[in-house]
């Protein structure tokens, strides 16, 4: 199992100076990679506007760590915009770059690209060949601005002959189907989904992917978790119970306003106080007892083996969440200690 470290929410007092500490220490400290993802217009997660920009940052920080955009967000690109900026992140890492690419989930983002939203999916599952061309060297054939169908090919050149990629796989089973299918490599989380449901879709997708001779062996399957460790497992308990049952309130609102044809008084926000703190409540022991790296190396290590179990051969440990970062930093050297046993 690999451990690499991801980020998804941010503090706009401290900007990146979080990112950067952990960076320095999961380069230093055997992690496998770090992964920043692509978020719009929202103070929960806006740090993130661009994986490419801050990736190019991280690849000048680091020697030996993966950087990985976790994700883009396709129809709002041009794939080959998005082979140029990546390519450029190869070079500047000498070779370490890897992307995943996300179908988008928020309509707001859209307003980049509006046009983009009605067939996201397939211009997601489209793209994949067309920066596998590019990077590998190949043309392709495009239109220019004046109408004509032109043939392009990829610069700068990267370095790594083959671009590693991810497709975001969350409650849709089509796209682990589609990831199957493909050949691509699967980032996924429990978000909306039990650990159950997670089981089928993998057994789902690594089915696919031997029905489309690639080799289940030749991918990674990268799990995100929210990840605190610590050596005393109450007081980790306590530590984390305001800010993640703040995130999972936040969570469920998303979730709600994403849902097509929810009846009026149907969401969460419709419930009364009492009702939403039952359900908080409820979320955050499922989550602390079988659905995050949240504890002690010890009450982890089951917790990995479960995932293990499924084919997962990755953990994103997701760390910025609202604990204090000081803390989180610190922290660190616990689930470092978890890492090296499955090293």
């Amino acid at each position: 199992m690999d451990f690499s470290l991801i980020f998804f929410s941010g503090d706009e007092k401290n900007k990146y100076r979080f990112v950067l500490d952990a960076a320095k220490y999961a380069d230093e400290n055997g992690f496998t990679a770090i992964w920043t993802p692509e978020r719009h217009f929202h103070r929960f997660g806006g740090l993130y506007p661009n994986p490419s920009v801050l990736g190019a940052g991280l690849a000048m920080a680091t020697q030996r760590l993966q950087i990985r955009a976790g994700s883009v967000i396709l129809p709002l690109h041009s794939p080959i915009r998005v082979a140029e900026e990546w390519s450029v992140v190869d070079n500047l890492s000498r070779g370490r770059a890897g992307i995943a690419l996300a179908t988008g989930f928020s309509p707001v983002d859209f307003a980049i690209n509006p046009t983009g939203w009605e067939d996201r999916r397939r211009r997601t599952f489209d793209a994949v060949t067309t920066l596998r061309e590019l990077w590998e060297g190949a043309p392709v054939y495009v239109q220019d601005g004046l109408g004509n169908h032109v043939e392009i090919e990829l610069h700068p050149q990267p370095v790594q002959p083959e671009l590693p990629i991810w497709l975001t796989c969350t409650k849709s089973p089509e796209t682990f189907e589609a990831a199957g299918r493909l050949g691509c490599n699967v980032l996924t989380a429990l978000i909306d989904m039990t650990n159950e449901e997670l089981e089928d879709k993998l057994a789902l997708y690594f089915k696919t992917l031997r029905e489309h001779g690639h080799d289940p062996d030749g991918v990674t399957v990268t799990l995100m978790l929210h990840t605190f460790i610590g050596t005393d497992l109450d007081e980790v308990r306590e530590t984390v119970r305001e800010p993640f049952s703040d995130y999972l309130r936040s969570f469920f609102t998303v979730i709600d306003s994403q849902k097509k044809n929810l009846a009026p008084g149907a969401g969460v926000r419709d419930m009364t106080q009492s009702d939403q703190d039952q359900l908080i409540e409820f979320a955050f022991d499922k989550y602390f007892e079988k659905g995050a790296l949240l504890g002690t190396p010890d009450s982890c290590g089951a917790v990995v083996d479960r995932f293990k179990g499924m084919g997962v051969t990755e953990i994103a440990c997701l760390i910025d969440f609202g604990i204090d970062e000081d803390l989180v930093v610190e922290s660190l050297s616990h689930l470092n200690e978890l890492r090296g046993r499955y090293a």
